[in-house]
């Protein structure tokens, strides 16, 4: 979606705030003559921080930020999958972690899981996830996922549980986070930016 920009600046041409007379969030796009080649981009509350080199003519400046606020709309977009996306995603993991040995029948988004980020039913091997964590990181959802499926072959929590989930190099990761999201305290995760970082001075459009 293109935005039409209204800008005043703060501090010299050090920041840039553009807002959009019909947009939801404001943009603030902070200048570093320490970047030589990189662009990045992060959600704060309802503003959008974009960080670009100092360099930059008003002109790139105005490129890069559209181009940082599509991407950022995609990686949010990716966060929040269907439910048929939740079940090629749960296969994925199965087959990547656990041999391919969990094979749910159903997988799909529930707002009835309470205070439960997922469940799953041994019975008919069905999964919920919850819609809480739609928006999350997608290591998250990966870990929650992965839970579920391991629950498919352990029914409880003992060690025989824990040993399929060793092989998820983000299983204690993610469980601090969803453990500070529980007790209603900011995760103590770092903004989760997307970033582009060029050769030769020149943005190269790769996605970190």
């Amino acid at each position: 979606m293109r935005t039409a920009w209204a800008m005043s600046s703060v501090g010299g041409n050090q920041y840039g705030l553009y807002v959009a007379p019909d947009a939801e969030t404001s943009v603030e796009v902070r200048r570093s003559r320490r970047r030589k080649s990189t662009v990045s981009a992060y959600r704060d509350g309802e503003r959008t921080i974009v960080s670009i080199p100092a360099r930059f003519t008003r002109a790139q400046e105005r490129e890069w930020v559209q181009r940082m606020l599509d991407r950022l709309e995609d990686k949010e977009r990716r966060r929040r999958p269907s439910d048929a996306e939740l079940v090629t995603r749960a296969a994925e993991l199965s087959a990547k972690y656990l041999d391919d040995r969990a094979h749910p029948t159903s997988v799909r988004w529930s707002s009835n899981q309470g205070r439960r980020w997922g469940s799953c039913t041994l019975l008919d091997g069905s999964i919920r996830i919850s819609t809480r964590l739609q928006g999350m990181p997608e290591w998250v959802l990966d870990y929650v996922l992965l839970h579920e499926l391991a629950h498919l072959l352990h029914a409880g929590h003992g060690p025989g549980f824990w040993k399929l989930l060793e092989s998820y190099p983000r299983t204690e990761r993610a469980r601090g986070f969803l453990e500070g999201v529980s007790f209603g305290r900011p995760p103590d995760e770092p903004a989760d930016p997307v970033a582009d970082d060029g050769a030769d001075g020149v943005p190269s459009g790769a996605v970190d």
